[in-house]
């Protein structure tokens, strides 16, 4: 068995960055905030104040520790937030997220295998800010996907090896639904974001699994990591649910999605997973008002046991988290619940239940 933990959105720049011990320059260049030190008063105005700085788990909390019980093999998020002191803002773009090179360990601490690149935030500083963050986190041991110097670069999957007989392949990619300018598209001499413009063309997917699969072993597992959609909503294009299915049907076993700010419908489909939204896990909307009916404070990782013999889905598992004072933490019994609850309702189309489980673990049961 192997286990794969995913997350969503993981954004240490703006606000989060600040409370860090090496707060990059502050400024922002945002309809309405222009100083990034306001997302912090604001968390603080929800929730009490926040020690400055803190330590490099703060904005994980409890997670570090729930990880080394859970014992994934291994651990894929989405970060969005370019790692660079650059100060070259994308033109035309309200909001940009940078984290300042040194506050990296704010990274680490959660001890990612790879990162997924290909979304709308990792050119938020340019082609500069881009090399900071593969330069950044190639120094830091964590490999990233989607994003590279040129077009064979940000095809290239990220492989972890996870035993002898056994790897993951990722592939990332991102596409203009959530938000990622057709400017960013990485070319054969141009950086830039691995960019699906067309999913519901064939060839666009065929064209990616077969970049993925062309890599594969007998006994690795193979996941795209995908950046689409919405920030707010639980309805699922018709389009991202062909291309989905699409991928499986040509062999990928787990499509890792994200760009909402909350969690999504998850689909088992031919014994594989579809998360088609993993939500935020670090941002700083903390004590930000108009969308409180998707409870965005509540967050989810996942952790996904997979049988390499098939692969086939074991389990999969979601951990349900609070942010609080910019720091993660487990939630009330009751909040899990309304996880639970939340999650079954939106996924309803896929046939799926959710169980609430020891410890207020939410798990997947497969369709009927």
């Amino acid at each position: 068995m192997v286990t794969v933990l995913l997350g969503g959105d993981v954004m240490l720049g703006r606000g989060v960055d600040q409370i860090l011990p090496h707060p990059g320059d502050p400024e922002l260049r945002e309809p309405v905030v222009t100083d990034a030190r306001r997302y912090v008063r604001l968390a603080e105005r929800a929730n009490g104040p926040i020690p400055s700085p803190v330590d490099w788990q703060w904005p994980w909390g409890d997670v570090p520790a729930l990880l080394d019980d859970a014992a994934p093999d291994v651990r894929l998020i989405n970060l969005e937030t370019t790692i660079t002191v650059g100060s070259d803002f994308a033109d035309r773009k309200m909001v940009c997220y940078r984290m300042h090179p040194d506050n990296v360990p704010a990274l680490t601490a959660l001890r990612p295998d790879v990162c997924a690149l290909a979304n709308n935030h990792i050119l938020d500083f340019g082609y500069q800010g881009l090399n900071d963050t593969l330069a950044t986190l190639a120094r830091a041991g964590i490999q990233g996907a989607g994003a590279g110097v040129d077009l064979t670069a940000a095809r290239r999957p990220a492989v972890v090896a996870v035993d002898d007989n056994h790897r993951i392949l990722i592939a990332s990619v991102a596409m203009t639904s959530a938000g990622v300018p057709e400017s960013w598209a990485a070319h054969r001499d141009r950086a830039g974001v691995w960019l699906i413009s067309r999913p519901w063309q064939r060839d666009a997917t065929d064209d990616l699994a077969s970049q993925l699969l062309a890599h594969r072993r007998d006994g690795d597992i193979a996941i795209v990591s995908v950046h689409w959609g919405s920030n707010w909503g639980y309805a699922i294009a018709p389009s991202d649910v062909e291309f989905a299915h699409r991928l499986i049907d040509a062999g990928v076993d787990m499509v890792h999605g994200h760009s909402s700010h909350h969690p999504r419908p998850i689909e088992i489909y031919r014994s594989r997973p579809i998360l088609y939204g993993c939500g935020d896990v670090i941002d700083d909307y903390e004590g930000i008002g108009r969308h409180e009916s998707f409870r965005s404070d509540l967050r989810l990782l996942y952790s996904a046991s997979i049988d390499p013999a098939g692969p086939e889905l074991i389990s999969l598992q979601m951990i349900p988290l609070r942010v609080r004072q910019m720091r993660l933490e487990r939630v009330s019994h009751a909040d899990a619940e309304w996880l639970r609850k939340t999650m079954e309702h939106t996924s309803h189309q896929f046939k799926i239940r959710v169980a609430l489980r020891s410890e207020d673990l939410l798990e997947v049961e497969s369709p009927k």
